[in-house]
């Protein structure tokens, strides 16, 4: 390949990458109005657990949860549909408070701090195995590096949620198999 044809090649790869956008696929816009959906009831669901928890570090992984994983995730599915035209998702949950400390609840009505940091890693476990899902569904390179960032910060933060449940002994204890 001389000289000319590698640069004929880079320009003809810079202009398709920044005029030659089509629209999200069916599976593409499937999967983020999906992730949106789901996004939007986790909101409730950890803005409750929030308000469950007892311990200090736990709630602030819960509150990180909320504002930073759950919200930059929709916030990322959100600007695929809206930048190619797709509509969002029509509805919300409520929105709820988050108590500057755990509420006075007892203790046969509220969630354990236990119950709470296994519930967070399984909803974080569940987005993961969504954006990855989502992730190997697309073919377009901007929509899958917005998905790949999500992935790789939601990796981080689960290890986060595991260490803290195997310091604070919450993990549950698993027989080893015998043969």
């Amino acid at each position: 390949m001389t000289m000319m044809d590698k640069v004929n090649a880079k320009a003809h790869s810079v202009t398709s990458a920044m005029f030659d956008r089509e629209a999200p696929s069916y599976l593409e816009a499937t999967a983020a109005y999906s992730i949106i959906a789901q996004g939007r009831m986790n909101s409730s669901v950890l803005s409750i657990m929030y308000n469950h928890a007892r311990d200090p570090e736990l709630r602030l992984l819960v509150r990180e949860a909320l504002e930073e994983q759950n919200k930059a995730t929709i916030e990322v599915c959100e600007k695929i549909l809206q930048d190619n035209g797709g509509e969002l998702p029509h509805f919300y949950f409520q929105e709820r408070k988050l108590q500057a400390t755990p509420l006075d609840i007892p203790p046969d009505a509220r969630m354990t701090d236990e119950e709470i940091v296994l519930g967070l890693a399984t909803m974080a476990k569940a987005a993961q195995m969504a954006i990855l899902s989502a992730l190997h569904q697309s073919y377009q390179p901007n929509i899958a590096m917005g998905y790949h960032k999500r992935l790789d910060e939601g990796l981080d933060f689960d290890f986060r949620i595991l260490q803290l449940a195997l310091n604070r002994g919450w993990l549950p204890h698993l027989d080893k198999v015998k043969h």
